[in-house]
């Protein structure tokens, strides 16, 4: 390059040029040749790069090499022979130009420092995403410690380029701006929380990916989609997604509901009201009526018999229907509503199971059902509540019970 340099020269002198002319058109030439030579050098490097990777990508049995490629980890690489090529050149190029030479080299050392950034993200960008094919890592923060890492990286980047364009050396820079580490970390304040909460949330295993989360004060109520350093995104029931600050997750309250689906469950709490008013105690005529009912027939068989050995025995004056032990209306219709539970065929029979009377209110009593049906997908799940709660609020009127409804002038 260097007797390139002066024969391109001489030969313009000898034509008649000027020496500032002459300079002038050498350098022009010089660059030229040396932009064209670094991008030839640059075709087919990353020709044989590529033609090299894919070929040993084919040959293995892990896909971690093909996520590399997808990455462009091999385009990017490709690119560091051509620059150092300019970077060992550009002095000869513009020896005549000092100051020119001076602001072109420091560009492409920056220009280097952001190659090696894109180097080191596409390697960091390959492990998260082979980390997030084997099963074990699906469900972890991944992306948040990538970003920690970037960001260290973007901050010595930085640095580096603080560095060559002022000419102070690089760690005398760094311990400069280590007095400034207040106003760092001012700066840097949510990024230090989501990483401080990201690994707690790892540790504590609080929220995977995955997991169907609500969160009232964001909210959120859907199933997580990305935990990263910063935020975390929901993508709720509705399709609208929602973006919580990760720090977040460890300063406040909020539902996971991944013990449900663990649990092989889903709760079903919901109950009727019933008035107060049609609440009664059962006649022999009355019982004899409700043993038609398949579900309570034996209970009220056996439930008869004890109660009529019980009076009898306690001498009760069954002339007057509150004397001595009876049954109710609204007894019964609980029995027969536990019985019906029992054997549905919709609901977990290894978990909670029961109906029960809740304390009483201004408009009645309350009737619950609370068990957990064995589907747990929504759709189905409403469909269970629907198809149970459609035959109790059927069944109530073969028991003479009514079920409470505000209309004008209601008496309990």
């Amino acid at each position: 390059m260097l007797s390139l340099r002066h024969f391109i020269y001489d030969l313009l002198i000898e034509k008649g040029l000027s020496d500032s002319a002459a300079k002038y058109l050498n350098m022009l030439a010089l660059l030229l040749g040396l932009l064209l030579i670094a991008f030839i050098v640059d075709f087919i490097t990353k020709r044989i790069l590529w033609r090299f990777s894919s070929g040993v990508a084919k040959t293995t049995k892990t896909n971690f090499d093909d996520i590399l490629i997808s990455n462009k980890l091999p385009r990017n690489i490709a690119h560091i022979i051509p620059l150092i090529i300019l970077i060992e050149f550009v002095p000869q190029v513009f020896a005549d130009f000092a100051y020119t030479e001076d602001i072109i080299e420091k560009t492409l050392k920056i220009i280097a420092i952001l190659l090696t950034l894109r180097i080191i993200k596409s390697v960091l960008h390959s492990i998260r995403d082979y980390l997030k094919t084997l099963q074990k890592y699906k469900d972890k923060p991944i992306d948040s410690y990538i970003q920690v890492v970037m960001i260290f990286a973007w901050i010595l980047g930085v640095f580096s380029t603080l560095s060559i364009l002022t000419g102070v050396t690089f760690l005398k820079f760094a311990f400069t701006l280590g007095t400034a580490s207040a106003v760092i970390l001012l700066i840097f304040k949510d990024t230090i929380l989501g990483f401080v909460a990201s690994i707690q949330v790892s540790i504590n295993d609080m929220v995977r990916i995955g997991d169907w989360i609500t969160f009232e004060k964001y909210g959120a109520d859907g199933d997580v989609i990305e935990i990263n350093l910063a935020t975390v995104k929901v993508q709720n029931w509705d399709m609208t997604i929602t973006t919580i600050p990760t720090y977040a997750l460890i300063s406040d309250s909020f539902k996971n509901w991944r013990g449900m689906k663990a649990s092989g469950g889903r709760r079903i709490k919901r109950s009727v009201i019933i008035k107060v008013s049609t609440i009664k105690f059962l006649t022999a005529e009355d019982i004899e009526k409700l043993k038609k009912i398949q579900l309570v027939t034996k209970y009220l068989e056996n439930k008869s018999k004890e109660i009529s050995e019980y009076n009898t025995a306690h001498g009760a004056d069954k002339t007057v229907l509150i004397n001595g032990v009876n049954l109710t209306n609204f007894g019964v219709f609980r029995k027969y509503l536990q019985t019906y539970i029992e054997n549905h065929s919709a609901i977990n029979k290894n978990m909670t199971l029961m109906v029960r009377q809740l304390e009483p209110t201004s408009q009645g009593i309350p009737m619950e059902i609370y068990a957990f049906s064995k589907d747990q997908r929504w759709e189905n799940y409403e469909f269970i509540i629907g198809d149970i709660f459609d035959h109790v609020l059927a069944a109530v009127k073969y028991f003479d019970l009514e079920i409470y409804e505000l209309t004008l002038g209601n008496k309990v």
